[in-house]
């Protein structure tokens, strides 16, 4: 349970920063509903959501080390995907610099897409970034660290497959749900987290 408080602690202190529920998960690597549950669980409730929080902190605070897990991801793509991508698609906030790395590593333009969950208001869809490239009618593959619940990866293949870009890939360190494909894009991860 140490840890679980650990997590509410840091939870308590991101909302205190000013961070809504969506950007604290994100934060966190946990889902929305799990970091709801850590925001509002009542002191003595032992039942926790089922989730798991993965803390890749020690790969983000070194540059070498993002460096090296974008080249592994860079290498896992060019493996799996046929067709020629030219352009990498970075989620906000955590897909961006190992989605810049990938880009580099391709030799592609990058785009960013801040998904919905990073608005405060309900309602609000995602958007991609007017300072990043453009995706219309391109080739993309979609980079984030970690998969949680597969939503923001729908949400961004919707918005691709809208604007007539192509998806040809899902990149990602940690898959924690267990996804094999979005509308038939599939997902390459570096590690599979599988509930038995």
């Amino acid at each position: 349970m140490e840890k679980v408080e650990e997590l509410i602690e840091r939870a308590i202190s991101l909302r205190e920063s000013g961070l809504s529920v969506g950007q604290i998960a994100d934060e966190l690597n946990i889902s929305k509903e799990t970091a709801t549950w850590l925001l509002t669980r009542p002191k003595g409730i032992e039942i926790s959501p089922k989730d798991i929080s993965v803390d890749w902190s020690a790969i983000g605070k070194g540059a070498q080390r993002l460096t090296m897990m974008a080249s592994m991801l860079s290498d896992l793509l060019l493996d799996k995907v046929e067709d020629d991508i030219d352009t990498v698609v970075g989620i906000s906030l955590s897909g961006v610099p190992l989605g810049v790395l990938v880009a580099e590593n391709l030799d592609t333009n990058f785009a960013v897409y801040i998904p919905k969950k990073q608005f405060e208001k309900s309602g609000e869809t995602g958007t991609f970034s007017r300072n990043f490239g453009d995706i219309e009618g391109r080739r993309c593959v979609i980079i984030d660290d970690v998969i949680t619940s597969g939503g923001t990866v729908t949400e961004v293949c919707n918005i691709l497959i809208s604007s007539k870009a192509k998806p040809l890939a899902i990149g990602v360190m940690v898959d924690k749900e267990g996804i094999n494909e979005v509308y038939g894009v599939p997902v390459l991860s570096l590690i599979k987290v599988t509930p038995i």
